[in-house]
């Protein structure tokens, strides 16, 4: 049987489309990641889920400091280059909003730019708030609201399909404190930082090829674009990213958000 969602299954496949090569892309917001993991501190001998662990970057980064991690992920394409790069760590193909844990079986959990993208947030706060241990910790980074990525995304927006009737809230919702605490200030006492992780690549195209082969929504929207609106998509995307050039090149600052939560 599946473990995934059937309303997540398309959305699973997108992210899929990348596989191995989403670790590329992941190279460039490791000071994010590490963000997170250095707030929560976690200890030899905790037990950590990672949730939406992509290839495992913040498992990996977890798994370093002793802790004993699981990384989910409903793209099985993820996990399969996560349990390539990383055998040592324990990786399944799981939903955030249906996660396949026992209650409080975890000392912490992690999402780094993942759980925000889920179509049901209500289900993923719950159930994270479900798995976690009274006094464990919550380590989230979000894309900030308002930021570069959701600049990025405005580019790309015209070029999308019509959304569904009732189409999923926007993750960038998780980027602001409020929300955050709406969806989990009954269950955890919460607290926020800001950071700003920097894109570096010589040119607005490098930038392009890279989310092309390495992003999945963006490899997907190429893919499903007609091909007479294909080039005005790249243009738009390498104009955008043409704004952020110094003399050695991009420098692309995406603001993102570090929410810690400690299970009441």
């Amino acid at each position: 049987m599946s473990a995934i969602r059937p309303h997540n299954e398309k959305a699973a496949a997108t992210w899929s489309s990348t596989g191995a090569e989403y670790d590329k892309l992941s190279d460039s917001i490791l000071d994010s990641l590490a963000h997170v993991v250095d707030r929560l501190q976690p200890r030899p001998g905790e037990r950590f889920l990672d949730i939406a662990t992509g290839t495992g970057q913040t498992a990996r980064r977890l798994a370093r400091s002793g802790a004993h991690v699981v990384g989910i992920d409903f793209s099985r394409a993820m996990i399969e280059a996560a349990q390539s790069l990383a055998p040592h760590i324990e990786f399944r193909a799981a939903d955030a909003e249906e996660l396949p844990f026992d209650d409080a079986s975890f000392d912490g959990v992690t999402s780094t730019f993942g759980v925000m993208f889920v179509a049901r947030p209500e289900d993923a706060a719950r159930e994270i708030g479900r798995v976690i241990k009274k006094g464990g910790r919550l380590g989230l980074a979000t894309w900030l609201s308002g930021g570069t990525i959701e600049a990025m995304f405005r580019v790309l927006h015209p070029y999308m399909p019509a959304p569904p009737a009732n189409p999923p809230p926007s993750p960038f919702e998780w980027g602001k404190p409020e929300r955050l605490k709406a969806l989990f200030g009954d269950a955890f006492d919460l607290k926020f930082e800001q950071g700003t992780t920097v894109c570096r690549l010589p040119s607005g195209k490098a930038v392009w090829e890279t989310f092309v082969s390495g992003f999945g929504p963006t490899k997907m929207l190429v893919a499903n674009c007609p091909a007479e609106r294909r080039p005005a998509l790249e243009n738009d995307f390498v104009a955008f990213m043409e704004k952020y050039r110094g003399e050695l090149g991009i420098s692309w600052p995406r603001e993102y958000l570090v929410t810690v939560g400690v299970r009441r």
